[in-house]
């Protein structure tokens, strides 16, 4: 039964909304000079917005509540019959991906207010899990195959909902307030941008979901307005860090990037153009077990506890993000890299390092386990992320799981280059002195208020390759 309650929370992204902050944020609506004829919340569960929203909107008149959970429905129906003959409450099990919501819209007065909180959870989550609760199937982002293959086509089934009432919305006056993923609520207005749909005055609340849906997620409420009156669009908008924050920070997209610091991209954006040298990230092999050794004592071994006795040929010292990140020196571990450039054949290592040749057959089920389909046509033993950049003594490494800015200047080891994982991003040097000019430019005021301006904190990636690629540090 715990399992089935479980699954069904996921499958629903079932977090419901408190009565507190559904309050608060009604609050904070009608503050903004959001004053509603028509609410209509497509996924209700237990009715925590409409009950704040009959208390706080004077000026609604009808408030739809529209659910799938029918135990959420019969509590919600007790709950707002005690409410007054104003506004007019009414109660209905739907699914949203079959609901007429044109129609729906079609008879509702302006202006309206589309509210709530739509299910925080993925399209591979629910195929992970069985899930049924999901759109028909439709490429909506057009994502290619590679796309596909890199987990891009992945999206999270709100942002899928949220598209869905900006199209409600094409010839209606309203406003949309919604809970959603700030990853999500960034997506949505991308997507509006770039398909040119109608919004103004759009901005973001973080919101603490830890504090009030015991969630380890980044989320937040996103407000846009749309007036068909209005013929030019806004696609900025401003992101508060809470509801006391009434100054906030402008955000947007400039120059098809993602700004979070308008003004302090604003003084530097001259800067931008190409990188110099292209920023790699590491090697991708997905075999740490298999492919990252420690030597311990002048003993080699795997993440299997085994020992080795191999070659030292393919062997190359081995830098993690967590130590970019961290500042860590190198810890005796090893990165048996298998190729100079990507789709190499492998087959030559059995003649140049027999026993490393060994080593590596006696585990190629686990090579040719690889989820990942990039290895499906590759070579035997393949890796990606490499090439005669990757072989170069000198480099500047980043991490970019790290929400600040550290770059560090890596030498060779054991007179070999260093070798990081995928989670890093470098550039390479012949020499000393060319790496240390670059790290100054790199290291300057201009440098890092411009990457920073770019930069998400409360993304899983802070920093990436794409926008390291496109300033020219040469300038500086």
């Amino acid at each position: 039964m715990k399992y089935k309650k479980s699954k069904k929370r996921i499958e629903f992204g079932d977090f419901q909304t408190p009565y507190v902050l559904a309050l608060k944020i009604c609050e904070r609506l009608k503050e903004e000079g959001i004053s509603p004829a028509t609410i209509i919340e497509p996924s209700c569960g237990l009715g925590a917005f409409i009950k704040a929203a009959v208390k706080t909107f004077p000026s609604v008149n009808q408030i739809y509540g529209f659910d799938i959970n029918e135990e959420y429905l019969d509590i919600l129906r007790t709950d707002v019959s005690v409410f007054k003959s104003k506004p007019s409450v009414y109660i209905e099990k739907t699914d949203f991906f079959s609901h007429d919501w044109k129609k729906q819209i079609s008879l509702a007065s302006e202006p309206l207010l589309i509210l709530g909180n739509f299910p925080w959870v993925t399209n591979t989550t629910q195929s992970v899990i069985g899930g049924i609760n999901l759109p028909h199937k439709s490429n909506f982002h057009n994502t290619n195959g590679f796309d596909s293959i890199n987990g891009n086509a992945n999206f999270d089934i709100s942002e899928w909902m949220f598209i869905e009432v900006f199209r409600w919305l094409a010839h209606r006056n309203g406003d949309i307030a919604m809970l959603l993923k700030k990853s999500v609520a960034r997506k949505v207005v991308l997507y509006a941008e770039r398909n040119n749909l109608n919004m103004q005055n759009a901005f973001l609340i973080d919101i603490d979901a830890k504090k009030h849906f015991g969630a380890f997620v980044d989320a937040c409420l996103i407000v846009i307005q749309i007036r068909h009156e209005s013929k030019n669009s806004d696609y900025d908008y401003i992101e508060y860090r809470n509801f006391d924050d009434k100054i906030g920070q402008m955000t947007g997209h400039r120059r098809g990037m993602a700004v979070k610091n308008m003004s302090l991209f604003d003084n530097y954006s001259h800067f931008l153009g190409e990188s110099p040298i292209r920023w790699r990230s590491g090697v991708k092999h997905d075999m740490a077990q298999i492919m990252e050794l420690k030597n311990v004592n002048n003993v080699l071994s795997n993440g299997l506890d085994e020992t080795l006795n191999i070659e030292s040929k393919y062997l190359y010292p081995l830098l993690k993000g967590s130590d970019i990140g961290s500042g860590n020196q190198w810890r005796n571990t090893y990165l048996l890299v298998t190729q100079r450039h990507t789709g190499e054949d492998t087959s030559h290592i059995s003649v140049d390092a027999p026993l490393t040749w060994s080593y590596l057959v006696k585990h190629k089920e686990r090579f040719a386990s690889r989820r990942s389909t990039i290895y499906k046509r590759a070579y035997q033993f393949s890796i990606f992320g490499i090439g005669d950049y990757a072989f170069l003594p000198w480099k500047i490494a980043i991490c970019g799981f790290y929400k600040s800015i550290q770059f560090r200047l890596i030498g060779p080891i054991e007179d070999k280059p260093v070798m990081f994982d995928d989670t890093v991003y470098y550039i390479s040097f012949h020499t000393e002195r060319e790496a240390l000019e670059a790290l100054q430019k790199i290291s300057s005021n201009e440098y890092l208020a411009l990457l920073s301006s770019m930069m998400f904190v409360d993304e899983k990636r802070p920093i990436k390759a794409g926008v390291l690629n496109k300033i020219d540090w040469s300038q500086i």
